[in-house]
């Protein structure tokens, strides 16, 4: 058992990583999936042609319970491609349970995650690596992919826009696309922050909450080629609603403080130190 309710891996095969790399690598790239068998085989190759030569990184897939070919797939994959990891939940768990899981796993210091379907395209990620190079600050962060050309129907682009508007200006997450899921970020960073299901879409403003910094970067959306999303405005309107109060609920009562620096005087400290008057007597 991984940890999380429903995320387990299965028996054989299927649900067995391939044995780990010998070194610890930059980064993993997390991808949750369910029921892409013909979306993850491109978007490996995807990741391979971005990273391959660039960058020393893993890939661990969650295969979040399908029902297709999915885990046949990568089983296939497994054996021809040495940095990737394959798990499986027994059962659907959703996306922020697969998150959890891919990074819980991760072996890298630093996380990447791809939604499974293939819309995020791979050969952006080297443009957040280089944000993330470029910064000049000690602060917990967070790169997010900001997807200035939407490939989706107009009911699934207005819906976002409407959320991603209502949850930037409720929650202030300084990002105009809190879900792409096209991010990178601290594995130990990321595994402190509240976890509940559907967090996935509150990465942002929890890290915020956490005193972090938020960067966001232009990236590609492609269109899906095969499958269909699991998500509709129906399972995430009121679910929606609900988290994003949770959240409010919790950057309300969130503390940050900050630890004198060495060889400074704290205030007990001073407050206990006597005067000059008290010195005389």
């Amino acid at each position: 058992m991984l940890g999380r309710e429903g995320s387990q891996e299965g028996d054989g095969p299927a649900g067995s990583a391939s044995p780990p790399l010998p070194r610890v690598p930059e980064i993993s790239v997390v991808i949750p999936a369910r029921d892409e068998a013909d979306n993850i085989g491109p978007l490996l190759a995807d990741v391979r042609a971005a990273l391959d030569g660039r960058v020393d990184y893993e890939v661990v897939v969650v295969d979040d319970g399908s029902v297709d070919a999915t885990p046949a797939r990568l089983r296939e994959a497994v054996l021809a491609f040495p940095r990737l990891r394959s798990v499986r939940h027994r059962a659907p768990s959703g996306q922020s349970a697969s998150l959890w899981t891919g990074v819980r796993l991760a072996r890298a210091p630093w996380i990447v995650t791809l939604d499974g379907d293939g819309q995020n395209d791979p050969a952006d990620i080297p443009a957040l690596l280089d944000a993330r190079a470029a910064r000049r600050s000690d602060r917990l962060l967070l790169v997010n992919g900001y997807r200035q050309s939407r490939h989706d129907g107009w009911v699934k682009r207005a819906s976002s826009r409407i959320a991603n508007a209502v949850r930037r200006r409720v929650l202030g997450d300084g990002t105009p696309d809190t879900g792409c899921g096209l991010k990178l970020f601290s594995r130990e960073a990321f595994l402190a922050l509240p976890y509940f299901d559907h967090m996935h879409r509150f990465v942002p403003a929890l890290v915020r909450r956490s005193g972090g910094e938020i960067l966001s970067v232009p990236v590609r959306h492609r269109e899906r080629v095969h499958g269909r999303s699991h998500y509709g405005v129906g399972n995430r309107l009121w679910t929606g609603i609900v988290d994003m109060l949770g959240v409010l609920w919790l950057q309300r009562r969130a503390t940050n403080p900050e630890l004198a620096k060495a060889g400074s005087a704290s205030a007990s400290d001073e407050a206990q130190r006597p005067t000059a008057r008290e010195e005389e007597r």
